[in-house]
């Protein structure tokens, strides 16, 4: 499945990899109970809620997709830790090149084994990418009941502000 990617992005938002439908479909998040392109929307990333066929627009809002792992699956837990620990490897390296202001990794448990940082929480982390800074965001699958839609829309709001120079 392909990255929707440019370089010096506002906000690089790297998914966990890719569920079934989304390589079915082509669509990053493109499962219908997933929360990501309503969170977007509802944060102010986007002036409306973007449709999965519709990532591409995504690049005139200075945001781009891409995953962690590029094998897709039903589930994340189907993934092992080396592919966790190599995609992070692929992921800085990406991030190196494109020179998002800020990468934002979708699911805390999947950053902390893609970048051997076990103690990392929801929020902005310490480490950096070169210049790029990186917030680490609750996982918008409709798997994840410890986040509801409207706590999700607080955090990824302040990673917005932070993108936008606001805090």
């Amino acid at each position: 499945m392909g990255d929707v990617i440019a370089e010096d992005l506002r906000v690089l938002f790297c998914g966990i990899n890719p569920g079934l439908m989304s390589e079915a479909t082509g669509h990053h998040f493109a499962r219908p109970g997933n929360r990501f392109w309503p969170v977007l929307h509802l944060s102010g990333f986007t002036p409306r809620r973007l449709a999965p066929a519709e990532q591409e627009e995504l690049l005139e809002y200075g945001l781009g997709i891409t995953n962690v792992v590029a094998r897709p699956s039903a589930r994340a837990d189907e993934l092992s830790r080396e592919e966790y620990r190599e995609g992070g490897v692929v992921l800085t390296g990406k991030v190196t090149r494109l020179r998002p202001r800020w990468l934002a990794v979708v699911g805390v448990t999947a950053y902390r084994a893609a970048f051997d940082d076990k103690r990392a929480v929801i929020g902005r982390q310490e480490r950096t990418i070169g210049d790029t800074r990186i917030w680490v965001l609750p996982n918008p699958s409709g798997l994840n009941a410890s986040w509801s839609l409207p706590r999700m829309t607080e955090e990824y709001e302040r990673l917005r502000a932070a993108a936008d120079g606001e805090g």
